[in-house]
């Protein structure tokens, strides 16, 4: 699998490159935003992506312009600001998971794992239906009759997931677990936005609020 690394810390790009190699995993160093962002349509499985970065171009350029060219590769977020804000942003903004500096090599390791093996797995299936809507799995579209519905990574996780299983009732900690992996600290009101932007988008979605507990897709 292919990885890109946005880090401008040079001491610290070359060590974990070095660590993804020995796992495995080709991967691309860039130093600024600037030069990353002159490969954003390229493809790869995953950017781990530094929040802060030297230049013009930040973590946050790099994810929008990712999610507006339609590429479908995962993301990790990485920053020294450990702070509620910083990870709701980026998972909001379709991030599959944060890490905060300073980190270990190989905590990183496992999450790079974690990620790509989820995203294996929601890529497993083909073309779902619900209602009038055609859910093309491995390439990550909905459609309804001709018209095309833009989805983050993480609202399509979550609707692949209520999928997956329907009439089954979720808490708030359930869904943080299945959607953002086991190593989520932030808070469980995501939860709720990311669901309240969903049936917008998808206002045929039945999802039933279950009072005191969470969620379900009927």
């Amino acid at each position: 699998m292919k990885i890109y690394f946005v880090e401008d810390e040079k001491d610290l790009s070359e060590i974990i490159r070095k660590y993804l190699v020995r796992e495995g995993y080709e991967t691309t160093v860039f130093l600024d935003g600037e030069h990353a962002m002159e490969h954003i349509n390229d493809p790869v499985d995953l950017w781990i992506l530094d929040i802060m970065l030297s230049g013009e171009v930040s973590g946050y350029d790099l994810i929008k312009a990712l999610k507006a060219s339609g590429n479908p590769a995962s993301v990790i977020f990485t920053s020294a600001r450990d702070q509620d804000l910083d990870k709701i942003m980026g998972l909001e903004l379709g991030s599959d998971d944060y890490l905060a500096k300073p980190y270990s090599p190989r905590e990183l390791i496992l999450r790079v794992k974690a990620v790509l093996k989820r995203h294996a797995q929601a890529s497993a299936s083909e073309i779902v239906t619900y209602a009038h809507y055609e859910i093309n799995v491995t390439r990550r579209e909905i459609r309804t009759g001709s018209q095309m519905i833009d989805l983050t990574n993480k609202e399509f996780e979550l609707l692949l997931f209520f999928l997956k299983n329907l009439n089954q009732a979720f808490g708030r900690e359930q869904i943080l677990k299945h959607v953002w992996g086991e190593n989520y600290y932030g808070s469980d009101r995501v939860v709720d936005d990311l669901l309240r932007r969903l049936r917008h988008k998808m206002p045929d979605l039945k999802i039933e609020t279950i009072y005191g507990f969470g969620y379900r897709l009927l």
